[in-house]
């Protein structure tokens, strides 16, 4: 066996809830908005259920629940349409880079743990449920910050976003790194464990910053220790039952992980 077949060689993150605005609250509030902008009023988690899939996929799977369908059938006095979804998609744009603008500010120890992954010859990938202007917007935000990944997928780059693979084959093909055992999908959605798995790569849940916790910084640095304890657990929860490798309380421990699936992949081991 190769060295290189046997250690990591590329990690693949995603950016709203894992690299970026710690609680993926940009996403939510621009779904929420659309959805109030028709007459119907979602929750936040109802607007966070469906999150790392193609955002217009993602609209689809809010319409499709049935007590959202309901309350859209009680406003518009007709059940939703294909129609109905490109208008929101276009109105869902200009909501999205907003909240972006508000909500891009670097998960605290990325850059850190990306000088680490640096320094053992690890590449960085990025891939997003984002369209195109909204991961440029994304990235030059990042960049401003320091954190700059060796290539960057969105979901209008490929013929279907998560949970398909394709964004992370593309990096994949890009970075010049195979087989898939050499890499690490990092996510903080159900769709981003999904798409590792599907690629046949390690996957790994990031817990505090997620979609799932659904807590800005502040929100989650204001728990208890107990109630931090309890919401960690679930959110862990949530990923292992997706299938997920490892579970991460939050970026900081991925260093770890990935020197664990080093000691792994010298033993023979596959995700």
């Amino acid at each position: 066996m190769t060295p290189s077949n046997s250690s990591i060689q590329l990690v693949v993150f995603d950016w709203a809830g894992t690299t970026i605005d710690f609680g993926s609250c940009a996403p939510a509030t621009a779904f929420a908005k659309v959805f109030a902008a028709h007459g119907v009023q979602v929750s936040d988690e109802e607007a966070r259920r469906p999150m790392g899939l193609n955002k217009r996929e993602h609209l689809v799977a809010m319409l499709s629940n049935y007590e959202i369908a309901k309350r859209w059938l009680d406003s518009k006095g007709t059940s939703w349409t294909d129609a109905d979804v490109s208008q929101m998609y276009d109105q869902f744009v200009p909501y999205q880079l907003e909240a972006i603008q508000q909500s891009s500010q670097l998960v605290p120890q990325l850059l850190e743990v990306v000088r680490n992954l640096r320094a053992d010859e690890i590449k960085i990938g990025s891939t997003t449920g984002y369209f195109r202007a909204a991961a440029d917007l994304v990235s030059q935000a990042a960049e401003e910050q320091g954190f700059v990944p060796d290539a960057n997928v969105c979901a209008d780059d490929v013929p279907k976003g998560r949970p398909a693979p394709w964004m992370i084959y593309q990096l994949m093909q890009t970075l010049n790194v195979y087989p898939p055992q050499t890499v690490v999908k990092i996510g903080d959605t159900v769709a981003d464990i999904e798409a590792g798995r599907n690629a046949g790569c390690w996957t790994v849940g990031i817990c505090d910053s997620s979609s799932i916790m659904g807590l800005s910084c502040e929100e989650y640095c204001q728990l208890d220790t107990d109630e931090k304890t309890k919401r960690l657990e679930t959110t862990s929860a949530v990923f292992q039952n997706a299938g997920s490798h490892f579970t991460i309380a939050s970026i900081e421990d991925l260093p770890r992980v990935l020197r664990h699936i080093n000691q792994r992949l010298a033993a023979g081991e596959r995700p």
